[in-house]
């Protein structure tokens, strides 16, 4: 399945949930777009958890463009509203083409078990093996039971080599590991996984301090990169988890996974207003090359 296809696809109930309403509430509209109209575009997008402020912002510019370009068609609202999504989407977004990222990278991957952490890992692993890039593994979750075996599975499908240790061990110790082996066998990319545990511990909150400061000690020519994973059907708890995420640590970008199971994908959108972060990858199926570059775009393509 191409690029375009795949997203078209992964965005099908966001798309139902949005262009096919904004179909509906354009119906009777005749020569001007009427106060009702906007009214109900608004209700449209925050019910696909656009959020309240960028839905208010959306609708806002498109009143003008209406007024200033005498918008009359459902052609036209789709475009104009696709371009006003695109531009909230790509403002200030600094460092959103990972093709383009200087390596030596390293990615520590964070978030809650169950947000599809280790799959967005092994995705990436493929993404950037697929560019011809040398990759590392580094099993981080030296906490869950099973981690490592399931990184380690990853890494087969992948590829890609994976630096590793027991259960209980000081996840700190395998990234001083991990980075040793990429200096050694000049590796281009890290990825260390990361306890899954609440984003409220502070345990783990230190603990990704201490991975931070390994990692910019023992390897400072590296880019660092810290990648929150969210889990796109959660809507709202996945801003909710990404503001105390970013509150303990310096996220560099997001990963969405689950795209393609969510009447909600707005809250990309929602996202990008309320924390000015990148949205770097999305999850857009099930596949191993399922994890795909976010182009601001192609997504409001998708979903309009």
């Amino acid at each position: 399945m191409g690029f375009f296809k795949k997203i078209f696809s992964g965005l099908k109930k966001t798309q139902e949930a949005i262009s096919d309403k904004i179909v509906e509430a354009f119906t009777g509209q005749k020569n001007e777009l009427t106060d009702e109209f906007f009214d109900e575009l608004e209700e449209i997008f925050i019910g696909a958890d656009i959020g309240v402020e960028a839905s208010l912002e959306i609708v806002e510019q498109l009143r003008k463009e209406a007024r200033k370009e005498k918008i009359r068609t459902i052609v036209d609202v789709k475009e104009f509203t696709r371009k006003i999504i695109a531009d909230i989407l790509t403002k200030d977004a600094v460092g959103v083409a990972p093709k383009s990222d200087p390596f030596p990278v390293v990615y520590t991957i964070i978030g809650v078990n169950g947000v599809g952490k280790t799959t967005s890992i092994g995705r990436l692993a493929h993404f950037y093996k697929q560019q011809g890039k040398e990759v590392v593994l580094a099993a981080g979750d030296t906490f869950r039971a099973a981690a490592t075996e399931q990184l380690d599975q990853w890494a087969t499908r992948a590829g890609v080599r994976i630096v590793k240790q027991g259960q209980g061990a000081d996840s700190a110790s395998v990234v001083f590991d991990a980075i040793k082996s990429c200096q050694a066998k000049k590796a281009d990319v890290l990825i260390i996984d990361t306890a899954g545990r609440l984003h409220n511990n502070i345990n783990l909150m230190k603990e990704l301090e201490k991975i931070g400061k390994i990692v910019a000690r023992e390897w400072p020519d590296a880019k660092q990169e810290n990648l929150l994973v969210l889990d796109a059907t959660t809507g709202q708890n996945a801003i909710s988890q990404a503001k105390l995420f970013n509150d303990a640590v310096p996220l560099t970008g997001l990963i969405l996974t689950k795209l393609d199971g969510t009447a909600k994908g707005g809250v990309v959108i929602n996202i990008k207003k309320q924390l000015k972060l990148p949205v770097k990858f999305i999850g857009v199926g099930e596949a191993l090359d399922d994890l795909e570059i976010f182009d601001p775009e192609s997504f409001a393509k998708g979903i309009l």
